[in-house]
């Protein structure tokens, strides 16, 4: 008996379940779909890297690429306290404020410091009123553009930009980089859907026509054309004569300097955009300047022009209701210098040559009292102030 049992206790059995097995089966599955998983992430991955990399391709390998920069933006910007000191506010009147010596100053008094924004050539505020776009003063390097909002926010976005132009409601920006023109949307703080065309090596722009760019073949001479950003090339503009454009009428012609047979040399007309900018309604007469400075009312009544009165140089108001044969011109102060801010039709400022504030009440310059000139308080030598527009 001992015997027998100790044969059946050394005789091994098969198991009827073998965990171990089981155990090593199982991880191979699950090691083989994992791998699967892996190869097919691996292979998604590979095609959008090589889109990815195509897209970044046709963007980067194009001649002259935009200049877009959109960095960090500087955070440590804040406003200043009203009791901090600073340059006093200007005087009731101006349009939407000054830019002086790196502090915005609005109409109410509001100092906003813009330490990270270099020396200022214009400013404009923006479609939400929350903030300024700011062109950079010409550098070697270029020109920059600068968005800086009402709560401290400063960032670049364009840096080595040639000559750089915004609608008049500041939601699009043109520029010349290299050897093409470019033009973007404006929104919030970046620049969107960049479109681009070569333009001739002198070629500029000069102003936002509609949707189209208005845009100067020779910046010494009257060629221009016009390009509708996504429909093509420059379509040239006729030999009008064009010399310079001040603003647009409430119709959509546009206020502009063209060569004149007088003695003068140049006359004012209205440029239809229906027919290729042709000038219609001149009116000649007067003697204009040259530099291109000027600006016309929002009602489309008023132009304020750089002309001469005599042998001295004077900012003209033009009534450009009785735009005709004759110009009707009145002086209104000293010749302007930059940009101008028209208010409620009825009153306009500029800055003159000195770096003085000029503000013109339009009523008082028609009843002989042209504007006298105002120092802007705070201002270093060398220094200019720069004028909001677009309020």
């Amino acid at each position: 008996m001992r015997e027998t049992l100790s044969h059946q206790v050394a005789v091994t059995r098969p198991l009827t379940a073998d965990p171990a097995g089981q155990a090593i089966r199982r991880a191979n599955r699950i090691r083989r779909r994992r791998a699967g998983v892996g190869v097919a992430l691996g292979m998604v991955t590979t095609v959008l890297i090589g889109a990815g990399m195509t897209q970044l391709a046709d963007e980067t390998g194009r001649e002259g690429a935009p200049t877009v920069v959109i960095g960090d933006p500087d955070l440590s910007v804040q406003p200043l306290l009203s009791a901090t000191v600073a340059p006093p506010a200007p005087s009731p009147g101006t349009p939407a404020g000054l830019l002086l010596d790196g502090t915005l100053i609005n109409a109410e008094g509001k100092r906003l410091a813009l330490p990270s924004v270099g020396p200022a050539e214009r400013a404009h505020s923006l479609p939400s009123g929350a903030g300024l776009l700011v062109v950079g003063a010409p550098t070697t390097a270029g020109r920059s553009l600068w968005v800086a909002k009402d709560d401290g926010l400063v960032q670049v976005l364009l840096a080595g930009a040639g000559q750089i132009v915004l609608a008049p409601d500041a939601s699009q920006v043109a520029w010349r980089d290299g050897k093409d023109l470019l033009v973007a949307g404006v929104v919030g703080d970046q620049l969107i859907g960049t479109v681009r065309t070569p333009v001739p090596d002198d070629a500029e722009p000069v102003r936002f026509v509609g949707n189209s760019v208005l845009v100067r073949l020779d910046r010494n001479g009257p060629a221009h054309a016009l390009w509708r950003p996504g429909a093509g090339e420059l379509t040239a503009v006729p030999e009008w004569g064009i010399l310079n454009v001040y603003g647009a009428l409430p119709d959509g012609r546009l206020i502009g300097q063209v060569s004149g047979s007088g003695p003068d040399g140049t006359c004012l007309a209205a440029l239809d955009p229906k027919r290729a900018l042709k000038p219609v309604r001149t009116g000649c007469g007067t003697q204009l300047s040259l530099d291109g400075a000027g600006g016309v009312s929002d009602d489309g009544r008023w132009l304020l022009v750089n002309g001469k009165v005599g042998a001295t140089d004077q900012a003209l108001l033009v009534d450009l209701q009785r735009l005709g044969t004759t110009l009707n011109v009145v002086p209104a102060g000293p010749a302007l210098s930059g940009a101008v801010a028209w208010t409620a039709g009825t009153d306009v400022s500029y800055v003159d040559s000195a770096g003085k504030l000029v503000q013109v009440d339009v009523e008082r310059v028609r009843a002989g009292q042209p504007a006298e000139p105002v120092p802007v308080a705070g201002l270093e030598p060398g220094d200019r102030p720069v004028l909001v527009t677009g309020s």
